[in-house]
């Protein structure tokens, strides 16, 4: 039987291009957004969001054009987005982390007219291929008031203009998936499906006009943007943090006061090891989402040790939003994602499309009216990833007794040890609970008896010595017997993929170039 989340019978989306109108109708002059070096009310962000349309309006720009942008975690982002979702343009966020050739991969993908990008980037646009043939060029941010930077046209007066709305069908976002499989496909989402994601987060996490939600993650994915906008959208304060260094996040907790946070595992890592963090510092918390990755054991103790309550671990996509979470005012099971959210329907399948029952390791399938109407330009792979209705996440998970699901991880980077599946998140959790480990890497390498040996990545605290290597496959197997690894790497710095996660594809590039040069 599959699995159902709360029904969202009766009900309608949010109401995406309108997204402030909660605020704005209730108390329009408090403070709606603030970081650490701005804040906004409801009055303001919403006049300079109509600000910035109508000169991206006057500059050529119409409904379903695509914007993008290139940007840290700024407030302007969110003025950025509203803008866009006011107009009907289609916002395409590029990941920061970005260099030239993705850059061009993702402007030529999407068709993009402009790109709005800060200053800093400036070098790797230029080198960039694709930047120079924009139809309306580059919008720079921090380049002080000058006629085409952002700050000007956020502040200087703009032509009043009757947008064309955009339609319950029409695209708006674009999000690109991490490229973890095969270079990054464009997540596209209609003002329909992405007013389903909002609401299935604000819903599910109990988002209400009387919180004020810290996101600590970045804004140009959509974990961190839905949830500012679920936010506004219930009429609720949001904090943005400009990065996610332990003393921002720190000084963020301590003086705002926020209910709710959310940020991603290593991030958060960082945050309760700071010697200057404390108990009082989060004493408004009511709940913290991670995920995006599998939540180390080590990370859910050191963060009740040091809060007060347990991380309510979530499980999200670009594809259709938050599908499962620990529900707030139900059981927190630590390690698992949690039961369906709202409008969501799963089923877990084995390889010939059979549902499995509980307690047995299969893909999980997922239907909900938030999911993606496809990707962009690439019908070939919305027609293997969408069937009869049905997306197919490619994660495997595994339902207990309670319909709670586990991660068990990505089919596609599962290691296939004599027969047997083994998580690469699972052996990555048993190193992370030593004590010198700051993070951890596993992969499988081909081998011709036994299909395929697990062998491990690994960076030390600072300070710390390595310890012999053979000591910590003996402490990795003692916690998960023959799924330990055979080798362990140390390095000095571990590979991030563009969502900042463990990069498993160059891991195990680097594993399988040796693996050949051994065999040569």
């Amino acid at each position: 039987m599959p699995l159902h989340g709360p029904s969202y019978a009766g009900e309608t989306p949010v109401d995406v291009p309108n997204l402030l109108d909660a605020g704005l109708g209730s108390h329009p002059d408090t403070i709606a957004v603030l970081s650490t070096k701005n804040s906004w009310t409801w009055r303001q962000l919403d006049k300079a969001s109509d600000r910035y349309a109508a000169h991206l309006h006057a500059k050529g720009l119409r409904k379903g054009d695509r914007v993008a942008s290139l940007m840290p975690n700024r407030d302007a982002l969110l003025v950025h987005y509203l803008g866009c979702m006011k107009a009907g343009f289609v916002a395409v966020p590029l990941n920061y982390r970005y260099m030239p050739p993705e850059i061009d991969h993702a402007l030529a993908l999407s068709g993009a007219k402009i790109l709005l990008a800060h200053v800093e980037r400036d070098d790797d646009l230029a080198a960039a291929k694709t930047v120079a043939d924009l139809p309306h060029g580059v919008i720079h941010y921090g380049a002080g008031e000058g006629d085409d930077g952002f700050e000007a046209l956020l502040f200087k007066e703009a032509p009043a203009v009757a947008f064309d709305k955009p339609s319950l069908d029409d695209p708006i976002f674009i999000f690109f998936t991490s490229g973890s499989t095969g270079k990054p496909k464009g997540v596209t989402h209609t003002v329909s499906t992405l007013g389903w994601v909002l609401k299935t987060r604000a819903r599910s996490f109990g988002i209400h006009s009387g919180d004020v939600t810290l996101s600590a993650a970045s804004m140009s994915h959509m974990g961190a943007s839905m949830t500012v906008m679920a936010t506004l959208a219930v009429g609720g304060k949001a904090l943005i943090a400009r990065t996610f260094d332990p003393e921002e996040v720190i000084w963020l907790a301590r003086e705002q006061a926020p209910t709710f946070m959310i940020m991603l595992p290593a991030a958060l890592f960082r945050v309760v090891e700071d010697k200057r963090a404390r108990h009082e510092d989060f004493r408004s918390l009511r709940h913290c989402v991670s995920g995006g990755d599998k939540v180390p054991a080590e990370l859910e103790k050191r963060f009740a040790e040091l809060v007060g309550i347990p991380i309510n671990e979530a499980y999200g996509m670009s594809e259709c939003g938050i599908l499962n979470a620990n529900p707030p005012d139900g059981p927190n099971k630590p390690g698992s994602v949690g039961p369906p959210t709202f409008g969501f329907v799963e089923s877990i399948r084995d390889d010939d499309g059979n549902e499995v029952g509980p307690g047995v390791d299969g893909q999980l399938w997922t239907k909900s009216p938030s999911i993606t109407v496809g990707y962009w330009d690439n019908p070939e792979a919305t027609a293997e990833a969408i069937v009869d209705g049905w997306l197919n996440t490619g994660d495997m998970m595994r339902a207990d007794e309670d319909g709670y699901l586990w991660f068990c991880g990505r089919k596609k980077q599962i290691i296939v040890h004599d027969g047997s599946n083994i998580s690469p998140q699972e052996v990555e959790d048993t190193l992370l609970a030593h004590p010198v480990i700051a993070s951890a890497g596993v992969v499988g390498v081909h081998d011709r008896v036994h299909g395929e040996n697990v062998w491990a990545y690994v960076t030390l605290e600072d300070g710390a010595e390595p310890p012999p290597v053979q000591e910590l496959i003996e402490f990795s197997r003692a916690r998960v017997g023959y799924k330990a690894p055979e080798l362990i790497e140390f390095l000095d710095e571990m590979p991030l993929n563009a969502t900042g996660k463990v990069d498993r594809v160059r891991l195990k590039k680097w594993a399988a170039d040796k693996h050949n040069a051994e065999m040569a």
